[in-house]
């Protein structure tokens, strides 16, 4: 069978209209079982709960949980607790409390395409510091979409997301990124939710689709990865709020794949 060739500018896989529709299926199916899975999380819930959710949604939806071993990652969603950013493993022992808040970080596989979303959901009542932080990490996740447009550049969207974060007093988290979708779960480019020196001066074009997710720390930006390898923690222990969409840059503007 001969080998397709993959349309790419700079490294990043073009994806045609109908590419598009079925990658837009799969995020908004994605989107939907996050948003069931986010209507469970009360105190009392733990990580391990959530995982089985997550698992037995993807079975009556029919499609594969796309973090599942991926890299080795035991779990099927990433359960992030307060100081956790990204990456937090769904265990029996995370028991969430009244005041939390915690990022639920989902994938689904669907037809081969890949959905990547991510909401922060508050425990109960929880602080005026943390409802303000899961807004604005919300609110920003929308000033970068806003940037995201053909003809301008890919810098645009992190510039937009870092000078709304450090507006509102927080700060975004250094060294993640958000990144390319298709079928696979990583694709280039890099989306940082910051500008820094050397940024790739990539124009942004129709066929293009990002997985754009702000991480938004209350303190410093700087974060430290735990000794179960997975878990990222801010380095001053304070609280981190995430929110992703996946978009397609198309002949007709920009559309939010994952929005239901």
């Amino acid at each position: 069978m001969a080998k397709i060739k993959l349309k790419k500018k700079n490294g990043i896989i073009l994806k045609t209209f109908e590419e598009i529709s079925k990658l837009r299926t799969a995020a908004a199916t994605t989107m939907e079982i996050l948003l069931k899975i986010a209507e469970q999380i009360a105190p009392g819930i733990s990580g391990l709960d959530i995982d089985k959710i997550a698992r037995s949604l993807c079975k009556e939806y029919g499609v594969k949980p796309a973090f599942l071993g991926y890299g080795g990652f035991p779990g099927a969603i990433c359960f992030s607790v307060n100081e956790e950013v990204v990456h937090g493993l769904p265990t029996k022992k995370k028991v969430l409390k009244e005041g939390d808040i915690v990022s639920l970080d989902f994938g689904a596989i669907v037809d081969g395409w890949i959905g990547d979303v991510a909401v922060t959901v508050p425990v109960g009542k929880v602080s005026e510091t943390a409802q303000r932080l899961i807004n604005v990490t919300r609110e920003s996740l929308y000033k970068g979409i806003e940037a995201t447009k053909a003809g301008g550049k890919l810098i645009d969207i992190s510039r937009a997301i870092q000078n709304y974060v450090e507006s509102n007093g927080f700060n975004v988290t250094r060294g993640y990124a958000g990144h390319g979708i298709g079928r696979s779960l990583h694709e280039e480019p890099q989306i940082t939710n910051y500008v820094y020196k050397g940024y790739p001066d990539i124009t942004l074009e129709p066929g293009m689709t990002f997985a754009i997710e702000p991480m938004v720390n209350e303190g410093t930006g700087k974060v430290k990865v735990k000794r179960d390898k997975w878990t990222v923690v801010t380095k001053d222990g304070k609280l981190s709020a995430h929110f992703e969409h996946d978009v397609a840059i198309t002949e007709d503007g920009t559309i939010i794949m994952s929005a239901i």
